[in-house]
């Protein structure tokens, strides 16, 4: 017998999910997932906790301050509730790239794929900022570019830093989040995609930093590409030190943002000396900025 509560959220709630396992003492401790249920509605998302046990009142007040409003909870039966969880999430295409939960391991010829679990959603593709960050890697290297110095900052899955390391497989890389649980999840995620980590060519290092607020990304830096797939107001408040820490003709990809925000972002970014060279339109576009002095 499996169990689903669901709690109305915001994005940004959907983005800060803590470590069930520690949120949830009991075991075992629930899958949450998070969903977008309607694109024209941006910032209503919803959290499905799949437990494999009735949720307790304690268990539903722990959901209720994720999220805004009542807790919803229903049984599921004898259903695999982890099959459940991952039933909603179709594979995606974006570029080159195949991005799939376990269950759809079959992939098109001629496509870079990954595997996500599904208790992993936010990140996965599955979401438009994510796909067009991928689209946007994909017209970089076949428009020519050549990188061979990366960071991804706020990596969630790792997925980015995967696929910018299967673009440019000689590149150095290093992925950071502020969310030390992020970095564990997206190490396991490179065992599972077969991703080497270390320190030297073709390969993935982990650290977890707030920003560019780190030794291991000091050591690295200047980079000449830096992806950042987060929010509007941090990209903001992050322009100098990307500015700084990107090298002449280095490039940024900035996504998290609503079309509403371009303007703002893209300002912010040209006040030091990044160019906007190319944004995609839509409901979560992506800019990419180049430093050309």
């Amino acid at each position: 017998m499996s169990w689903r509560a669901t709690v109305a959220c915001s994005r940004a709630q959907a983005e800060s999910i803590p470590d069930p396992e520690t949120l949830f003492p009991q075991a075992p401790a629930p899958v949450i997932v998070s969903d977008e249920p309607d694109p024209s509605r941006p910032d209503k998302w919803l959290l499905h906790a799949y437990f494999e046990r009735e949720p307790d009142s304690a268990d539903i007040s722990r959901l209720r301050s994720l999220g805004n409003g009542k807790v919803e909870v229903e049984k599921l039966g004898e259903a695999d509730w982890v099959t459940m969880s991952q039933s909603g999430l179709q594979p995606i295409r974006a570029g080159r790239f195949f991005v799939h939960t376990p269950m759809y391991r079959s992939r098109p010829p001629g496509t870079i794929a990954f595997e996500i679990d599904a208790g992993l959603a936010f990140g996965t593709g599955q979401h438009a900022t994510t796909g067009g960050c991928l689209e946007a890697l994909d017209r970089l290297e076949s428009g020519g570019a050549r990188f061979a110095n990366i960071a991804d900052i706020g990596t969630g899955t790792g997925l980015l830093a995967f696929a910018a390391l299967a673009l440019w497989p000689d590149a150095k890389c290093i992925a950071t989040d502020i969310d030390a649980v992020a970095i564990d999840v997206a190490r396991d995620n490179a065992a599972i995609n077969r991703v080497p980590l270390g320190h030297e060519t073709g390969q993935l290092l982990f650290a977890v930093a707030d920003g560019l607020d780190s030794p291991m990304l000091v050591a690295r830096a200047p980079f000449d590409l830096i992806i950042a797939n987060i929010l509007a107001g941090p990209l903001i408040e992050l322009a100098p030190d990307f500015a700084k820490a990107l090298m002449p003709g280095g490039a940024a990809i900035l996504a998290g943002l609503l079309e509403t925000q371009v303007a703002s972002v893209a300002s912010a970014y040209e006040s030091h000396r990044l160019a906007v060279s190319s944004r995609s339109f839509g409901e979560w576009p992506v800019i990419v900025c180049e430093r050309r002095d």
